[in-house]
């Protein structure tokens, strides 16, 4: 055993796959075996293994400036660029991009930039964040606040309380739905839920209600129809800003640039990404905030003789030059288009699935998507025992998944993955479950 403490897992079960090199949509363990990394990493690989391109660019910026940071007035290039390149994407308007390196730090920054503008604008009261039950929005501090996940919560008391964070109800129809409420009714109850608490609180002192279009590791919940437009005429009633969370959903992932668009949400005032940015070939985030919130900051920060925010690494000249091939490479290589594709493809194999007496529901879109396993369809008991089998499994026999949500086994492969190689997912996946079952 080494000496290194693991993120995310079981301390007393480390070390169970030593990793060792990749290629494609492949990585190779210490004894030589080849899996199918079926997560993307964590939910990241969007370009896969080994994509020599890629590699040159970060070689290239590491030989012609390795470092240089972005305080006190200096700049360099490529941060301006990969600024400009972000806000001529996003649908926020007149975007103002601030980059860090983690989707943690990046939520992190934006629960900052909400209390910098809300006070400089003479609304101190209104610094409250809504989150949802069930939702992953990092680890940090603040973001881990905005984390309602069980295992994300346990023995670090979060600051809830003291960073003015509330919770409203997930968005998971098969989970959360009353006997017999449909899908429509479910949506309309949400809504009112969420406007109740607004008006309990107080409209005058909620600044901002954050969502990811898709989430991720809550178990890749996807909304039934109507939800957003729904929760979106709740915000724009009570002026209360929409904050999306794009970290896993961000640059075609969806099938389409982003969930938000997928999702039907119109006009987010700030957004966060990560993961995907740069492929995972080098740590970088980006907070985007609307040109109207950025505005009376400046000001601000005139008067105090700085804007008191930011990391030595913000703007990383390797990894800015390393998004800016991997946002080149999508576009040019037609990634997002292959997204669209090959993710109606796995979102129709995934179906497939649902057939299997232990399956609860299959849910997904684009090259995302979940398999809940349950102890009986009749009354959805989560059978995560089963699960973990499932996904010890899968490793078995090649194929890299991952357990969420307790019962949920969540696939985000590359997005260069083909339709065969799908395929081969797919058959090892539901060999997998008959076996565990």
């Amino acid at each position: 055993m080494s000496q290194l403490i693991y993120p995310n897992t079981n301390l007393g079960a480390t070390e169970q796959l030593v990793i060792t090199r990749g290629e494609g949509i492949h990585v190779y363990d210490d004894r030589g075996k080849r899996y199918i990394e079926a997560m993307g990493g964590l939910w990241c690989t969007g370009l896969g293994y080994g994509n020599e391109e890629l590699i040159g660019a970060i070689s290239e910026q590491l030989r012609t400036l390795s470092y240089a940071h972005l305080f006190g007035g200096k700049t360099h290039p490529l941060a301006m660029a990969l600024a400009d390149r972000l806000s001529s994407m996003v649908p926020v308007r007149d975007a103002r991009i601030f980059l860090g390196n983690s989707g943690s730090d990046a939520n992190d920054t934006h629960l900052k930039l909400l209390r910098y503008y809300f006070n400089v604008t003479g609304q101190p009261g209104r610094y409250k964040v809504i989150t949802r039950e069930r939702a992953y929005h990092g680890v940090t501090v603040a973001a881990g606040s905005l984390t309602t996940l069980p295992a994300n919560r346990a023995h670090f008391s979060a600051p809830t309380e003291a960073l003015g964070i509330l919770c409203t109800q997930h968005p998971h129809y098969y989970r959360g739905a009353h006997e017999g409420e449909s899908e429509a009714a479910f949506v309309a109850r949400l809504a009112a839920e969420l406007e109740k608490l607004i008006e309990t609180e107080g409209p005058e002192t909620i600044a901002a209600f954050i969502a990811e279009p898709v989430t991720g590791a809550s178990g890749v919940i996807v909304p039934p129809a109507g939800y957003h437009e729904a929760i979106q005429a709740v915000l724009r009633k009570y002026d209360i800003l929409f904050w999306a969370d794009e970290v896993i959903t961000g640059f075609g992932r969806t099938g389409n640039l982003f969930g938000c668009e997928t999702m039907h949400i119109v006009d987010p005032a700030l957004m966060t990404f990560a993961k995907q940015l740069s492929s995972a070939y080098y740590p970088i985030s980006a907070a985007a905030i609307s040109g109207e919130l950025y505005a009376p900051m400046v000001a601000a920060s005139e008067e105090v003789g700085v804007f008191g925010h930011g990391y030595t690494y913000s703007g990383h000249p390797v990894a800015c030059a390393a998004a800016l091939k991997t946002l080149e490479i999508y576009e040019r290589d037609g990634v997002y288009d292959n997204a669209a594709v090959v993710g109606a493809h796995l979102q129709a194999r995934l179906r497939e699935l649902q057939d299997h007496e232990r399956v609860g529901e299959v849910r997904g879109v684009g090259l995302i998507g979940a398999v809940e396993l349950v102890k009986d369809r009749a009354t959805r008991e989560p059978d995560i025992e089963m699960a973990k089998r499932a996904t010890a499994l899968c490793q078995d026999n090649g194929l890299i998944v991952r357990n969420v949500a307790g019962c949920a086994l969540a696939l985000c492969p590359p997005m260069i993955i083909r339709r065969d190689q799908v395929d081969e997912i797919i058959d090892i996946l539901a060999a997998a479950i008959a076996a565990a079952a």
